[in-house]
C-alpha cells in the first residue's frame, strides 16, 4: 500500500484532516482537489498519517459491500474507544461532531497479538487468537463539512467516517457463535429504532472480514495486537441522532452496549 510521495502528498492531506477535527482551521467540504486521494493506497496512506498523529492504535473498524467484495479498514485510536462492563453507560462527548451517526455492530477483542507474516494466517488461527465479541455501537462522524457527499476515497482517509466506539458486553463462547443468525436492534430514547431478526451487515460473515485485517489490512501498522477491539461494520444502517440522545444496541445472545452522548 506505499504510494510515491513525489506523485501524492499524503502527510499534506492529513494535516488537513487534522487541523478540522482540532478545529485549527474551518471543516472543508472536501479536501483540496491535489490532495484527495485517487486509489484505495493513497486514501490509506492519508488515513494511517492521522492515525500516528492522533495516538495508539486500540482497535479497527473492518467492513466490505458485499460478501465478495474487498473489504475496507480504519485503524481507531485510544482515544476514541470506549469500553464498558455489562450495564454500564459509556458518555461520549459529542460537541466537536458535525454528525452523530449510531449504528449496532459486533466486535471481537483479540486475545493475543497477530503481526504480518509471509505465511497468511488461516481462518482457525485468526479465530484461536479471538478472546471474545461484544455487541457495540459506533458513534459515525465526519471531518468534512457535509456528511456524505465526499467520493468514497475522501471518506476511507478520514478514517472512514470514525467517531467513538462504545463496546459493551459481550460472551467468551467464540466458537459457538453463528454471526448471521444474530438477531439485532438498535434503540435510541428508549424508543426502537431499528430491528433486525438476522444479521443485517452486507459484508456477510464477519470472520472473513477479521482474517483480510489480520493477513493484509492491519499492515501497514504493525498488524493486530492483544486487547484491540475489531469492529465489523453495521448491522442495522445509520441512524442520526442528536446531542443528549441516548443509544442502546442489543445483540441477541451476545450482549448489549449503551451510550450517552453528551
Amino acid at each position: 500500500m506505499s504510494i510515491d510521495p513525489s506523485v501524492f502528498d499524503a502527510l499534506a492531506s492529513a494535516a488537513v484532516l487534522i487541523q478540522a477535527r482540532l478545529g485549527q482551521l474551518p471543516r472543508p467540504l472536501d479536501l483540496p482537489a491535489a490532495l484527495r486521494p485517487q486509489n484505495a493506497a493513497q486514501a490509506y496512506a492519508v488515513q494511517d498519517a492521522v492515525v500516528r498523529a492522533r495516538g495508539p492504535v486500540a482497535g479497527w473498524k473492518v467492513g466490505a459491500s458485499g460478501p465478495g467484495a474487498l473489504p475496507a479498514r480504519a485503524a481507531l485510536t485510544q482515544d476514541s474507544v470506549w469500553i464498558g462492563a455489562a450495564g454500564q453507560v459509556q458518555e461520549v462527548p459529542v460537541s466537536g461532531n458535525a454528525v452523530i451517526g449510531v449504528e449496532a455492530e459486533l466486535v471481537y477483542e483479540m486475545a493475543c497479538d497477530l503481526p504480518p507474516r509471509a505465511q497468511p494466517y488461516t481462518e482457525a488461527e485468526v479465530l484461536a487468537a479471538v478472546r471474545s465479541v461484544h455487541a457495540a455501537i459506533e458513534v459515525c462522524d465526519t471531518r468534512y463539512a457535509a456528511w456524505g457527499v465526499q467520493g468514497e476515497w475522501s471518506r476511507l482517509a478520514d478514517q472512514a467516517c470514525h467517531g467513538a466506539l462504545v463496546v459493551g458486553s459481550g460472551c467468551t463462547d467464540i466458537a459457538a457463535l453463528q454471526p448471521l443468525t444474530v438477531p439485532v436492534s438498535l434503540w435510541v430514547n428508549g424508543a426502537l429504532a431499528v430491528q433486525r431478526a438476522a444479521w443485517g451487515n452486507p459484508a456477510g460473515d464477519p470472520l472473513r472480514l477479521l482474517v483480510w485485517l489480520a493477513n493484509e489490512g492491519a499492515h501497514s501498522l504493525g498488524g493486530l495486537y492483544a486487547g484491540q477491539c475489531i469492529t465489523t461494520g453495521s448491522c442495522t444502517g445509520t441512524v442520526l441522532v442528536a446531542p443528549g440522545a441516548r443509544v442502546v444496541a442489543k445483540l441477541g445472545g451476545v450482549g448489549c452496549a449503551e451510550l450517552q452522548c453528551v
